[in-house]
């Protein structure tokens, strides 16, 4: 039985997708596998128990990476389940920041109880004119599954599109608009585009590169969205450029108090995914990702661990092996069911950066076996999955 924990509320047709071999549980300590959206696990003490972990959503900020591949605990995410949802809301930041949607809803709440509110507003009105988008030049940095709709939609919206990823995926790359301009720097995306989107990861390369000298080589007004992460952006730099009009506009749905407080500002709390179907999607796509990787030994979408799929057993046996990827491992396994004179019908290994992952289909995986593996200097975690 794999006790499965819920560290936030999960979807139900997401959880309805555990079979009669999963059993909830409370108790943090003893679950095989832990499924989360924002609740954090740093502080968390990591038993020997826990195998998997899968969060609903694509940022990982509140799980503990390295720790848990250091345990051999496999950590998954869930790309682009919820891009739908953000891509709607980006549209819905364009819309607000080219029109003062926000400017004009304020004075009809200060404007409720006139009785000549009809004949005021005509006057009213001219304060909250706005532009129009379609034939403006929106630049998209990060071209992944959100990024990807973002790009998409702009152009049916009558945008010209540039885009911006030097890490473009195939599977992206097909699902890109042929509308859409793909440029090589993120530099040509500054000085061309009246509207700057970003839609990349939070790593070390990223953060901070929206600071003084990218805004410098913005046009005068530029207007930049950000509903990916707060740090891309460099707030003191922001609030210059706001202050002074180099940037008219910055929208965006992780505001920091400096950012909730500065002037011209359209701030979200963070709403992107926030939204039934998108909950819906990342949830079953976790449990199903939960459910390969217990019932097959498969990854998939692991941002700890690479990508390793061996499909359905059909040996008797399947042991799976979270490891450092150090040489001389590969010789060790096959080494220690050579000893117990069983054969290895399949073999897969996959490698990123300091950790690996090996599946091993056989004959048999007796008890020896596995406590040879075991004992090997390197080896994390082994896991009879048949």
């Amino acid at each position: 039985m794999i006790k499965v924990n819920c560290l936030n509320p999960i979807a139900a047709c997401g959880l309805d997708l555990l079979t009669d071999n999963y059993e909830k549980t409370e108790d943090f300590a003893e679950a095989n596998a832990v499924l989360v959206r924002s609740a954090a696990m740093h502080d968390l003490e990591l038993s020997d128990n826990l195998a998997a972990v899968a969060r609903a959503g694509a940022g990982v900020n509140n799980i503990p990476l390295d720790k848990c591949a250091e345990k051999g605990i496999v950590v998954f995410n869930t790309p682009g389940a919820n891009a739908n949802g953000v891509k709607e809301l980006v549209v819905a930041g364009l819309m607000l920041a080219s029109r003062d949607i926000k400017g004009g809803m304020n004075w009809v709440d200060e404007n409720k109880d006139n009785a000549n509110i009809g004949k005021d507003m005509e006057k009213a009105k001219k304060a909250f004119a706005g532009k129009e988008i379609q034939g403006k030049k929106l630049g998209v940095i990060g071209l992944g599954a959100i990024g990807v709709l973002v790009a998409n939609v702009a152009t049916h919206l009558g945008m010209e599109v540039i885009g911006c990823d030097p890490f473009l995926s195939v599977q992206h790359a097909l699902q890109l608009s042929r509308n859409v301009k793909v440029v090589k720097t993120n530099e040509e995306v500054y000085k061309e585009c009246d509207y700057i989107t970003v839609h990349v990861p939070a790593l070390d390369s990223t953060k901070g590169m929206i600071n003084k000298d990218m805004i410098a080589m913005m046009k005068d007004g530029a207007i930049v969205l950000n509903f990916a992460r707060d740090v891309l952006v460099n707030d003191d730099d922001m609030v210059a450029a706001l202050e002074s009009g180099k940037v008219a506009k910055y929208i965006t749905d992780i505001p920091t108090a400096k950012i909730a407080n500065a002037k011209n500002v359209v701030a979200f709390p963070h709403l992107g995914a926030s939204t039934a179907e998108s909950e819906d999607n990342c949830a079953v796509m976790a449990v199903n990702e939960l459910r390969d990787f217990f019932e097959n030994g498969n990854i998939k979408n692991s941002v700890n661990y690479p990508a390793c799929d061996a499909g359905v057993c059909e040996s008797a046996s399947r042991v799976a092996i979270c490891h450092k990827n150090v040489p001389n491992m590969l010789t060790q396994f096959t080494a220690a069911y050579s000893a117990d004179g069983i054969n290895i019908d399949n073999f897969v290994n996959k490698s990123r950066g300091d950790f690996a992952y090996s599946i091993i289909d056989a004959s048999a995986a007796s008890d020896a076996i596995v406590e040879k593996l075991n004992a090997i200097d390197g080896v994390l975690k082994v896991r009879v999955v048949k």
